[in-house]
């Protein structure tokens, strides 16, 4: 009988779930099929590129995934029945044997009169609205994350015509190590940035944003990058999630409700290797990913399910095209004191960006050729748990 895997989602971590497991598994015993609302994959760490007119090589799913086993189906899910194992989607419903849940992130909060980057339509959005902007117009980045910190020197360096600023409750880069924060305000000094330090944003209007204290800053434009929330979808369901709607899972990914269902990227509240939660990155869903479908293929199969080795390395972060940070931080995400800057660092972030983009394009090469049949699922060796 074949066993259906749905993979929902076609980011960073679900077209890496849907190439591991079409590798790794036998056609004859299995269907993957991989549900997106957009026919092409979308690279979101990129969208700052997008956003001040940079044009992104396009990579159409039904092309990266010919002759790999996986069907392609372009559709937006509406809801999962997670005790029946069905997917309700515009395009009709879809029954599954095991869900890999991988719907991400999108900006949220975002005022009314506010632009965001999360995806690739608000990036375009944001592309249109900047173009129409003449020399000397206001833009105000808000939020001083990694993405806006991307955001701003972006646009500053793109538009050194405009009047470009970014709005942080707190310091500038605090989370970074001194020598990373020194090189982040050289950055912003010499791309003309204004920083508004310790300053919380209560409202958006066409002309301004205004604080919490009623302080108007200028702003013919406003890019919100304040925070980010999962997919409610989830939180629909009878799974069992977090405060923050993300999917509770173990350390091989897998629902703590619901066995059949595994969550990856930033739709799962999952434990690295030290037992932290993992953050909402690129840097996650990937390795969540490989975790997911090689417990998957271990348990269809019986084999043995992988250790949970989940760490970080580093955050790498761009400033414009031609300066960069790389961060070095712990297995858990700590700063250390060393970072990579300047050119170096740019080549570094370079190459990271455009592995993690032909790790999707690339979706079954380098990986083991055997496809393995599905045997007893009680077979399985459980050292993940």
């Amino acid at each position: 009988m074949t066993h259906r895997i749905v993979v929902l989602g076609a980011g960073y971590a679900g077209a890496n779930a849907a190439g591991r497991l079409a590798k790794r598994l036998h056609p004859a015993d299995t269907e993957i099929t991989l549900v997106n609302a957009d026919p092409e994959f979308v690279e979101r760490v990129r969208m700052h590129q997008l956003a001040v007119g940079q044009d992104l090589k396009v990579r159409r799913l039904s092309d990266v995934f010919a002759g790999t086993g996986v069907q392609v189906r372009v559709a937006r899910v509406a809801a999962v029945d997670v005790e029946r194992g069905i997917v309700h989607t515009d395009g009709g419903d879809i029954a599954y044997d095991t869900l890999v849940y991988a719907l991400g992130s999108a900006a949220s909060g975002v005022p009314q009169h506010a632009l965001d980057i999360a995806g690739k339509q608000s990036a375009q959005r944001l592309r249109a609205r900047l173009d129409d902007l003449g020399a000397g117009a206001a833009v105000l980045v808000v939020g001083g994350g990694l993405t806006g910190i991307e955001a701003v020197t972006e646009i500053a360096e793109a538009r050194p015509d405009l009047d470009v600023s970014l709005a942080v409750r707190g310091d500038l880069g605090s989370w970074l190590s001194e020598k990373a924060q020194a090189h982040l305000r050289q950055a912003f000094d010499r791309l003309g940035i204004t920083v508004h330090e310790g300053v919380d944003v209560a409202r958006v209007e066409k002309t301004c944003a205004i604080t919490a204290t009623g302080r108007e800053i200028p702003a013919q434009v406003t890019v919100w990058t304040a925070g980010f929330a999962v997919h409610p979808i989830a939180a629909a369901t009878t799974l069992e999630v977090s405060e923050t709607g993300q999917i509770v899972v173990d350390d091989s990914m897998r629902s703590v409700s619901h066995p059949d269902v595994y969550a990856i990227g930033d739709a799962a509240l999952a434990p690295g290797a030290s037992g932290s939660p993992l953050r909402m990155s690129c840097a996650s869903g990937v390795p969540t990913a490989h975790q997911a479908a090689d417990a998957i293929v271990a348990r269809l199969t019986g084999g043995q399910v992988p250790k949970n080795k989940i760490g970080y390395n580093g955050q790498c972060i761009s400033l414009g095209r031609n300066d960069a940070v790389m961060q070095w931080v712990t297995p858990d995400d700590r700063p250390k004191p060393s970072a990579l800057t300047g050119k170096a660092a740019v080549r570094l972030k370079e190459f990271i960006c455009k592995a993690a983009a032909w790790s999707v394009s690339h979706p079954t090469v380098m990986l083991p050729s055997r496809r393995r049949r599905v045997g007893v699922a009680s077979a399985v060796h459980e050292t993940a748990l």
